[in-house]
């Protein structure tokens, strides 16, 4: 199915959860996974479009970043996040919301 592969190059097995959330020239991908033992993990990913090439023929291209967190992480990395986000709003206060040309959110859940 393309919604399995759409940021991998490989199939790495059926995603029960799926979160596709479109930022600008970005879009964030929240999924969770499975490993072959049975456990669930998170990957998160960030896919970035890319413009090359000249006006007349352009080339597009996605630079993409993952990371990876499982169970036992959870709780240190929501807090430590938390706090980050914390921080900055303390900082710079509050984000106004990005307001997109078309849907501002893509919502993909996927149950299988």
């Amino acid at each position: 199915m393309e919604t399995e592969k759409r940021h991998s190059d490989r199939f790495e097995g059926p995603i029960p959860f799926s979160r596709a959330i479109k930022a600008g020239k970005r879009i964030y991908y929240v999924d969770v996974k499975e490993t072959r033992g049975g456990e669930y993990y998170l990957a998160l990913t960030e896919s970035k479009k890319l413009v090359s090439g000249d006006e007349d023929n352009p080339q597009f291209t996605f630079e993409k970043h993952k990371l990876f967190l499982y169970p036992e992480d959870f709780d240190k990395v929501l807090t430590a996040l938390q706090e980050a986000v914390q921080f900055v709003e303390e900082k710079q206060g509050k984000a106004e919301p990005r307001v997109e040309k078309h849907d501002s959110d893509i919502h993909i859940d996927m149950e299988f």
